[in-house]
């Protein structure tokens, strides 16, 4: 890892955090969503983008750069985390912990009692991280199955 830096994320940044979302995304749902289904949604999010997403009100949208490059994101919209994915090939330098130290912040700047987040339940890469970082289980549930996860701050 070099001089890894989280920022605000900015419309430019759409194309980054969908070449990191496609993959991330397809990294914990393939094999239990259909195939047909995880490529409708590339295609969808591949046309679309986010760059129209990134300052609407309410929502908080970081990204990751390492030297420069990002490596990684993450949404917030109040006391909820929608989105943290970091790159495949990236995973295991810091990127999601840091990451998740700048949402820890955020809400800790916004006097949020507890977060909240819902992961897929298959998913145990993620719910392992959220475990390692605090968060605990409140409830399962949903199709396709998720699990509730709160962190107290």
């Amino acid at each position: 890892m070099g001089n890894l830096v989280v920022r605000t994320a900015r419309a430019a940044d759409s194309q980054a955090i969908v070449d990191i979302h496609v993959p991330a995304r397809r990294s914990y749902y393939a094999g239990h969503l259909p195939e047909d289904e995880l490529l409708a949604w590339e295609r969808v999010v591949r046309a679309t983008g986010y760059a129209d997403r990134i300052d609407l009100p309410g929502r908080t949208w970081l990204c990751a750069e390492d030297d420069g490059v990002v490596g990684g994101f993450a949404l917030v919209a109040g006391p909820e985390l929608l989105q943290l994915q970091v790159d495949p090939a990236l995973w295991g330098r810091g990127i999601g912990g840091a990451l998740h130290a700048t949402c820890v912040d955020l809400w800790r700047a916004a006097g949020v009692p507890v977060a909240g987040l819902d992961v897929f339940e298959p998913n145990t890469r993620a719910r392992a991280f959220y475990t390692r970082h605090g968060w605990r289980e409140v409830e399962r549930g949903g199709e396709p199955p998720h699990v509730r996860m709160a962190l107290d701050l």
